[in-house]
């Protein structure tokens, strides 16, 4: 009996690793037609992981705390951010030449000519609809603009339907993967509570300081010119500002690679009109190179988060993620460095030497959060909410306990 039923059992076993397979291309396929939708839903979800925790502290409820984090805290910033956008792009169009914005927006998801065209002739599209003769025209580009807001707040929904549903029923998830990959004593936990601990780091600490300099540098550059006389105006303040954002991805150079020069070009244009102008430009340096530069480098980004991730390995991710996948390699490629650096950590040495696999780090790098920290901070977050007047953590142990008793 056992010589003739062990083949019906392996051929049962076969067929269920088939149909895994099948079920993992199916996921997989999903997941690459939307790989941007969802790494923008990851950034949400740990770009302002630590506010809902400090919301769900204080209100009690996974599924409001969610609700409260998006609503108030997630979404006014992301419209904040796409008018700065959608000024920036405005400025851009009408600062470089035509292929070199070509070029810049074919990587950018949708028609963003059309878009591009809108906002760079805004006076003459309104104009445009108040006559008969060109108001066809005037119609299919506002359908081509219209198009491309479409299919961004299409995936930005999705992104923010994803990251709720992260708040709310990600510990579920997280019990479910250590009850069937490993509990937190292996290294298959500790892994993931690594990576857990370095994308927060990474995506709330380096993209939000990144965020914070940007607007920074908006309330900063438009205070300036209207404080500042006609001749030595700053031209692109909101373009400008978005740059100077960027540029924090620099280590030590920072926000010098934009305002630098835009204060030689206020001191140069200060001197042409007028020498006592030159107080302008001179006020301007001190006080970007303080609120711009000193206080995010010094007092921001520390206090957002300690730095786990070598800066040079960060700054190449973002740049890198971007250059080869687009708009949402700005997400995808910090995700990529993590999963690869806490690999190095955990498995590469073991796998290699083939010894047991340990949930401690090796000494492979001195990059990355170490899990024992990661996982206690988790096991203490997850005690502060699930106790108490909170019925989630008992309705997920009585649907697992529920599972439990139907498999057996």
């Amino acid at each position: 009996m056992n010589v003739g039923g062990a083949p019906a059992i392996d051929r049962r076993r076969v067929g269920w690793w088939l149909v895994a397979a099948g079920v993992a291309g199916i996921v997989g396929l999903f997941l690459y037609s939307f790989v941007g939708t969802f790494v923008l839903g990851l950034f949400v979800y740990y770009g302002a992981r630590p506010v809902n925790r400090r919301i769900q502290r204080v209100v009690g409820s996974r599924g409001l705390s969610a609700t409260v984090t998006l609503l108030f805290i997630v979404v006014p910033t992301l419209a904040l951010l796409g008018y700065a956008g959608f000024v920036a792009l405005r400025e851009l169009t009408a600062t470089l030449d035509s292929g070199t914005v070509t070029l810049l927006l074919n990587r950018l998801p949708g028609d963003q000519q059309t878009l591009a065209g809108v906002a760079r002739n805004f006076p003459q599209f309104v104009q445009q609809l108040g006559d008969m003769s060109q108001f066809r025209q005037a119609l299919q580009t506002a359908a081509g603009a219209l198009g491309t807001l479409t299919t961004g707040l299409l995936h930005l929904t999705l992104a923010l339907a994803f990251a709720f549903f992260l708040y709310r029923d990600g510990h579920r998830l997280q019990a479910w993967y250590r009850k069937t990959v490993g509990g937190r004593d292996t290294a298959a936990y500790s892994y993931l509570a690594g990576v857990d601990a370095d994308l927060e780091v990474v995506y709330f600490g380096n993209v939000l300081t990144v965020l914070a300099v940007t607007l920074g540098s908006m309330a900063v550059y438009n205070g300036y010119n209207v404080l500042a006389p006609s001749a030595v105006e700053l031209p692109f303040p909101t373009l400008l500002a978005v740059l100077t954002g960027l540029a924090t991805f620099v280590p030590l150079v920072v926000g010098k690679l934009v305002y630098v020069p835009a204060t030689a070009l206020l001191a140069w244009r200060a001197v042409q009109a007028d020498g006592s102008l030159l107080v302008y430009p001179a006020g301007f340096l001190v006080v970007v190179f303080l609120l711009l530069d000193i206080l995010p480098q010094s007092v921001v980004r520390p206090y957002i988060s300690g730095q786990t991730m070598h800066e040079g390995a960060v700054l190449f991710a973002y740049i890198l993620g971007t250059a080869l996948f687009g708009w949402y390699g700005l997400f995808l490629g910090p995700l990529l460095l993590v999963i690869v650096v806490q690999f190095a950590n955990f498995v590469l040495e073991d796998l290699l030497w083939g010894r047991p696999f340990s949930p401690l780090p090796t000494d492979t790098t001195g990059l990355g959060t170490d899990p024992r920290g990661a996982k206690a901070d988790t096991d203490a977050g997850a005690d502060a909410t699930d106790g108490g007047s909170n019925p989630d953590s008992s309705d997920a142990a009585d649907e697992a306990e529920g599972e439990d008793e139907g498999k057996g």
